[in-house]
């Protein structure tokens, strides 16, 4: 029965790590540059969805790159509360 023991630990431990190795809700490993992002990156956003990351490219190429993250509120479709959910998910460089 000790094998088993053992599995179990094993098992449970891997779990308890795995879970806890997430990134806390509204944290992501890596910021996306909105001047440089693809529409599949950008879309990847939490609230961001093709339509909206359709939008962003086309707000970029008609205005040019964005100087500040808050100029993603200009973007028919990002209202406040949604710039509030991503912002510290984006860069504009």
């Amino acid at each position: 029965m000790a094998p088993y023991k053992l599995v179990i630990t094993i098992f449970t431990a891997l779990i308890m790590v795995s879970a806890f190795n997430k990134p806390v809700r509204g944290q992501e490993c890596e910021q996306i540059n909105i001047n440089e992002a693809t529409v599949q990156e950008l879309a990847r956003l939490r609230e961001v969805g093709p339509k909206c990351a359709v939008r962003i490219i086309e707000y970029r190429q008609k205005y040019g790159f964005f100087k500040l993250t808050e100029e993603l509120m200009d973007v028919p479709g990002i209202g406040l509360q949604t710039y509030e959910r991503i912002r510290d998910l984006v860069i504009a460089q």
